[in-house]
């Protein structure tokens, strides 16, 4: 199955987690286990979800000196997940990630501009004189020239940072609200379609599935919906 569709398990438990996936069945292969998760009982679901068949996103937005991400990647590789988060605020830490991975087939994405923050968030951090589009294309380039597979961007980015690094770097897209779902905490926003016609490869969706009524609807909907925008595109 091509399922772009990757289900954020922001849960508290393993348990509620767990009851999630079997509700949704077959409708996606592909879900975010973070660090909520990861800090309790989260390591042995990413062992669940990979035996079961899945891809697992494991996004723990690594960000410390260059020696720590690097083990911290290798310990992290051997847990079998497909993705990996990395904060991109430099070269080295970047660096010190994609050597940690070693042979594994872990891919490295860089974070580049977290989708709740705007920017007065951005210049309360110091970072002063840059948009928050205008960081998320500096750092992506950043990431693509260090040697990591893709970003973790809005979707409303997604078109500058595949012009700025060709057809194969990922752009995985957070912050994706289907037509009618509230914006919730997110401040960058954009629907499952305009997302892929926008170059994204990759789509994290969490409450509008998770909290739905019925979570199987809800990512065979999305689902459906990537398929529509993915072959308006090939046509």
């Amino acid at each position: 199955m091509d399922n772009r569709l990757i289900v954020a398990l922001d849960f508290a438990t393993v348990d509620e987690a767990r009851a999630v996936v079997t509700d949704i069945g077959t409708h996606c292969q592909f879900y975010k286990v973070g660090l909520e998760l990861l800090f309790n009982g989260g390591q042995g679901l990413i062992e669940e979800l990979k035996q079961a068949g899945h891809r697992v996103f494991i996004d723990a937005k690594l960000l410390d000196i260059g020696t720590t991400v690097k083990k911290a990647t290798a310990n992290i590789a051997q847990l079998g997940g497909d993705f990996l988060t990395i904060h991109v605020t430099d070269r080295k830490t970047l660096t010190a990630a994609r050597d940690g991975r070693g042979n594994s087939d872990l891919k490295l994405l860089g974070v580049t501009v977290m989708t709740n923050l705007e920017q007065a968030d951005l210049e309360e951090q110091g970072i002063a004189g840059l948009a928050p589009a205008e960081l998320v294309l500096k750092r992506a380039q950043l990431a693509f020239e260090a040697g990591l597979d893709g970003v973790i961007a809005s979707a409303k980015e997604a078109a500058a940072i595949r012009a700025a690094t060709g057809p194969d770097f990922l752009i995985v897209t957070p912050g994706i609200r289907p037509h009618g779902s509230a914006a919730q905490d997110q401040a960058r926003v954009m629907t499952p379609s305009d997302a892929i016609a926008a170059g994204a490869n990759y789509l994290v969706v969490g409450r509008p599935v998770t909290e739905a009524l019925n979570p199987a609807e809800a990512a065979e909907a999305i689902v459906a919906e990537i398929g529509t925008a993915l072959h308006g595109i090939s046509s």
